[in-house]
This record gives structure tokens, sequence and C-alpha cells, in this order.
């Protein structure tokens, strides 16, 4: 009986664990590929898996076992185990350091539960080990956009553009806009906001983020456009819909207003409709 191709079923399970990574992104709401948080609209969600160059040494073993684990990792996580998700992670690490899918994973499981820093730290290592990658580049943009370091964020979403193999260059384009609003470049914002709705009119972040811009430049016809548009490209947020309000409040449509205040209420309970722009993360 023939032996089988080792070097084939390596490069096929570096695969399956890069498709994995990619689901688990989509599931988990990254503009992180935005995964990509992320961005339902997570600034658009995440996606996290390089190509990998694999090749026979004596010490391929071990290292297509941490793949296997970041594939394993990425499907506890999108089964609702974020525990067993983490786990693996760590010990796909253990295996072999250089796996920025890992921490990627590891970044989603902190973020998750509420431990920001901690996933602050992982997306970073994640872009370290993938300099030219997107997706990390992008994904760490994000974190540091909405920790309050939008300067730090800005030249990430230009790199990630940067990268040929980017899949949705709409989405970074639309982080990188609403991002240069929270620092305040009301210029380059709408410049990239722009550029990313002529790839996708139906970005939600680019929507939002423009229903934005217009409502602060005094068109509220515009803004209202936007905000529309918005809500009609995905699920709502408490940001969008307390826009929404205050657009028809300046339209003069109490009655409008009133009922996305009711909605915001009725669907977000909880929420005091925090101030600024959509959650990428």
């Amino acid at each position: 009986m023939r032996p089988p191709d080792r070097g084939l079923a390596m490069r096929m399970a570096a695969m399956r664990a890069a498709g994995l990574l990619a689901a688990a992104c989509a599931v988990a709401g990254c503009s992180r590929l935005t995964f990509v948080k992320p961005s339902t609209d997570r600034d658009s969600y995440t996606q996290v898996a390089p190509d990998y160059d694999v090749r026979e040494d004596p010490r391929e073993a071990g290292r297509l076992l941490a793949r296997e684990r970041v594939a394993a990792a990425t499907e506890a996580l999108r089964g609702g185990d974020p525990a067993r998700a983490a786990k693996l992670a760590q010990q796909a690490l253990e295996g072999d350091r250089s796996l920025a899918d890992a921490h990627t994973v590891l970044a989603l499981v902190a973020e998750g539960q509420g431990r920001g820093a901690e996933a602050g730290t992982h997306y970073a290592a994640a872009a370290k080990l993938a300099p030219e990658h997107g997706i990390a580049l992008n994904n760490y943009g994000v974190w540091l956009c909405g920790a309050g370091r939008p300067s730090e964020a800005l030249p990430l979403f230009e790199r990630a553009l940067a990268d040929p193999s980017y899949p949705t260059p709409a989405g970074a384009l639309a982080n990188a806009g609403n991002c240069a609003l929270r620092a305040g470049q009301a210029a380059r914002a709408e410049r990239d906001l722009r550029r990313a709705l002529a790839l996708d009119p139906a970005e939600p972040t680019a929507l939002a983020a423009m229903a934005r811009v217009e409502y602060a430049a005094g068109d509220y016809l515009q803004a209202r456009a936007f905000s529309e548009r918005r809500l009609a490209a995905g699920a709502a947020t408490p940001e969008v819909l307390q826009l929404a309000s205050q657009i028809e409040q300046k339209l003069g449509d109490a009655a409008a207003s009133a009922r996305y205040v009711r909605r915001m209420r009725d669907e977000f309970p909880l929420s005091q409709a925090p101030r600024g722009g959509e959650s990428q993360q």
C-alpha cells in the first residue's frame, strides 16, 4: 500500500484551519474581518488566517498539531465554548509561538468576556507576528480606535489596505473613516467613508458614520437618508436609533423621533444609548 503523502495532509490541515477561523470571525461579529468585531456592524466585525508555507522538517509534526489546535479552538469558539477555545489556543502557541491566529482567538475570547486590555495585548501580538496581513492589522486598528487611541489606529488601516489579499477593503475604509471621525479629522473621515460606500453601498459602519457627518454639518435631510440606509443594511444598534431620533427632531417630525426612542427602549432595554459611533468590536 502506498504511504500517505504527509506533506499534502499538512497542507490540507492548514487550509482547514484557515477556513474555520474565517468562519469563526463571521460568528463573532467582527468589520473586524472585522473575525472583521469586529465588525454586527463590530466598526463592520473578523477573519484571521494567513496562508501557511508548510515544509517537511523534523519539527513539522509539532507545528501541524499547533495549527490543528487553532482550528479546534476556532470551532469551539463557534460552538459557544470560549473556555475550551482559549485552552486550545494557548496549547497551539506552546507548539508554535508564531501563530497569529491563536492570538486572535484569545483576543476574541477576552473581548467577549469584557477583558478589553487583555484582548488588546493579543490583537497587538497578532499584528506583530503578521505585519503585512491586512486582517490582523485591521483588527488591532479597530481595538485601538475603540480604546481611544485613534491616531495610532489610522496607520494600521492604511497598512491593511496595502495588503493585496485583503478581502473586504470597504470594511477597512469604513473603519478608517469612523476612526478619523473620532480623531476629529472630518475631511479625512468623509473621504474614506465615501470610498467605502463606492465599493459597498450597503456598508453599515460607513452609512452610520456618514449619517453622523451630515448631522454634524447641519444637513439633516442627507443625515436622514444615510440613517435610513443604515437601518435597512443590518441590525440596529442603540447609537443608530438614537441618532435617527435626533435627526427627526431636527427635521421637526416629533412622531418619528418618538418611534425611534420607543424602538430603542424596546430592543435595548438595558442600554443608555451611548454616544458616538457604532462599536466594531
